[in-house]
């Protein structure tokens, strides 16, 4: 992870820049000086001369640490990753003929899977002649979305891919 911080900041001579907005090690503002005069400043504090915001005009650079800089960055960054919520789709196979019992089981496993944020696939496989009868899964799609009406909305509509019908249930998210 490091390493894409490397690329991604210039430090002492990889600098291009004529003239640089310098910030002492402390936070204070030096002023705009010199490339040359920056690095030297640099090297009385025997510290990095690290640019941090190369699209500014002049770019901005801060004497600093330039590894303690990186390890601070990929903390940040560890941190960030670790509040991201990873959704993951959960899938519920059923049939035409699923039995009132089962299906309040699944429901319930539906409801689980939707409040630990994941989306739910829902997957009745036909087989046989209950193909001539689609209209069977509405039979089981119906206690389903009843029951997650306020939990979840309709990512998928139900749609009939081959001998199966599949739709796709996402929860809620409050803002």
């Amino acid at each position: 992870m490091q390493k894409d911080f490397k690329k991604k900041y210039r430090i002492n001579e990889q600098i291009r820049a004529k003239e640089v907005r310098l910030i002492s090690p402390d936070g204070k503002q030096i002023g705009i000086v010199p490339l040359s005069e920056a690095l030297r400043y640099a090297e009385d504090y025997g510290l990095d001369l690290v640019e941090i915001a190369p699209t500014a005009k002049p770019p901005v650079c801060k004497i600093m640490d330039f590894g303690e800089f990186l390890y601070q960055q990929a903390k940040k960054a560890k941190e960030a990753k670790k509040k991201q919520a990873q959704v993951e789709l959960k899938e519920i196979k059923l049939s035409p003929k699923t039995d009132k019992h089962d299906l309040e089981v699944k429901i319930k496993h539906i409801l689980r899977f939707l409040e630990d944020k994941n989306k739910v696939k829902i997957r009745i496989v036909f087989k046989g002649r209950e193909l001539a009868h689609p209209e069977l899964a509405d039979r089981v799609l119906q206690p389903i979305f009843e029951a997650v009406k306020d939990k979840a909305h309709i990512e998928l509509a139900p749609k009939m891919e081959g001998r199966q019908l599949i739709t796709i249930l996402a929860p809620i998210t409050k803002k």
